[in-house]
C-alpha cells in the first residue's frame, strides 16, 4: 500500500530563549545516580530522514547517526529489568527534566534510558527556527533505543516502555502507531507502553484496523496548555472512535497545568511569542493514497494556503513549572507503568 505522508515543520517550543531574569536553575544532580545505582555510557546506531515519508516507506535514510546516551540500573537488584526510555523536549536533553524523570524511574526499580537526538545531529535551537524539527529522526531514534535494550540481557525486552515531553510526548505518542513500528522493522519489538507528556499534536494517523500496536497510552494532559488545546485532542480521539477504531489511550487532565509543568526552567511563568505550535492547525493525517487534515471530525484534502496561515497564528505560548502538578503526573505514569509493564 502506498503511503503519502505530511511531513511539517511544526515544533513545540519546549525550551524557550533565556531572558535576563531567569529562574534559580534545579540542582545539577537532578537526576544523578543515587548510591547503588549503576549509570553507563552508551552509544547506539540510528538513522536520520528527511520526513516521514521515507521513513514510513522503509527507504534508505540521509545518513547513519551514532547516538550516544546514558543506561541506568536501579540500586534493587533483579535478574532482568523493566526499562524506560525518556525522550526530551524540543529544547534537547535537560537534566533538571528528563534526567530527573529518568532518576525516579530508578527508583521505582526500572533501567532507563535518555539520550540527544538533536546534539547527535548537531542541532539546536529548534523552538524558535523556521525549519521543521526532525520528527521522523526522532521516532527512528526510539525504535533505534528500543532494539538496542531489547538486545542487552540485562533487560526484559517484553517491559520496555516509552515517556516523553512536549515533543518527546509527540514521539512516545506516535511510537504506539503500527505503522512506525513496521517502519523500524517488521517483527521487531514493541514498546509495552507509551506515556505522552503534553505532547505537541501534531499529527494523526487515519482510523483503520491494527492502526495501533494494542499498547497502552497514557496522555498527561494541561487544562491551560497553549501549545496543544485539549480540544484538539478529543476532536482526533472522538474522530477515531467513531469510526470504530479508539485510540488505547487513558488520559489525565490536570486543570490548572500549563505547558512545560515538569521543567524547573520554568518556575517563572514565560512567554516566547516566537515559540512554534501547531494549536490553530488541523491535525495532520497520516493515510494511504492521501495527505490532508481533520477538520471538523471529517478528513479534508491537503490545503497548503491553510497550511501557511495556520503556522503563522500558532506562533507564541506560555510555559510554566509547577512542583505539585509535577509530583501528581509522576506518581500518575509510576502507577500506569507498574500496570503495564508487571502485567506483560
Amino acid at each position: 500500500m502506498r503511503w503519502l505522508i505530511v511531513a511539517l515543520g511544526l515544533g513545540l517550543a519546549s525550551c524557550l530563549q533565556q531572558t535576563a531574569q531567569a529562574p534559580p536553575p534545579a540542582p545539577i544532580n537532578a537526576g544523578a545516580p543515587q548510591p547503588g545505582e549503576i549509570v553507563e555510557t552508551v552509544q547506539f546506531e540510528s538513522a536520520s530522514y528527511p520526513s516521514f515519508r521515507e521513513f514510513f516507506r522503509q527507504q534508505p535514510p540521509g545518513e547513519r547517526v551514532t547516538v550516544s546516551g546514558r543506561l541506568g540500573f536501579p540500586a534493587a537488584k533483579t535478574a532482568r529489568y523493566p526499562a524506560v526510555i525518556v525522550v526530551h523536549t524540543i529544547g534537547g536533553y535537560r537534566e533538571e527534566n528528563e534526567g530527573w524523570m529518568a532518576a525516579r524511574l530508578r527508583e521505582a526499580g526500572y533501567a532507563t534510558l535518555t539520550y540527544d537526538s538533536f546534539a547527535a545531529r548537531g542541532l539546536s535551537g529548534l523552538s524558535t527556527s523556521p525549519n521543521p524539527p526532525p520528527w521522523a529522526s526522532a521516532l527512528a531514534d526510539a525504535y533505534a533505543a528500543l532494539r538496542f535494550l531489547a538486545r542487552d540481557p540485562r533487560i526484559d525486552p517484553k517491559r520496555i516502555a516509552i515517556v516523553g515531553f512536549s515533543f518527546g510526548g509527540e514521539i512516545a505518542r506516535l511510537a504506539a502507531w503500527s505503522l512506525a513500528r513496521d517502519a523500524a522493522g517488521p517483527g521487531g519489538p514493541r514498546f509495552a507502553a507509551h506515556v505522552a507528556y503534553y505532547p505537541a499534536g501534531v499529527f494523526g494517523v487515519i482510523a483503520y484496523p491494527n492502526a495501533y500496536t494494542g499498547a497502552p497510552i497514557l496522555m498527561l494532559l494541561a487544562g491551560r496548555d497553549e501549545a496543544m488545546p485539549l480540544a484538539k485532542w478529543h476532536a482526533y480521539r472522538d474522530y477515531a472512535a467513531s469510526a470504530g477504531f479508539p485510540v488505547p489511550a487513558t488520559e489525565i487532565v490536570y486543570p490548572n497545568a500549563s505547558h512545560g509543568w515538569t521543567n524547573p526552567d520554568f518556575s517563572a511563568p514565560r512567554y516566547n511569542p516566537q515559540a512554534r505550535s501547531a494549536r490553530a492547525c488541523p491535525t495532520l493525517m497520516i493515510m494511504p493514497g492521501a495527505r490532508g487534515f481533520l477538520i471538523d471530525g471529517k478528513l479534508q484534502a491537503d490545503d497548503p494556503a491553510l497550511l501557511q496561515s495556520c503556522r503563522e497564528s500558532s506562533r507564541g505560548y506560555t510555559m510554566a513549572y509547577d512542583e505539585s502538578i509535577r509530583a501528581r503526573s509522576t506518581s500518575d505514569a509510576l502507577a500506569f507503568l507498574g500496570r503495564a509493564l508487571h502485567a506483560n
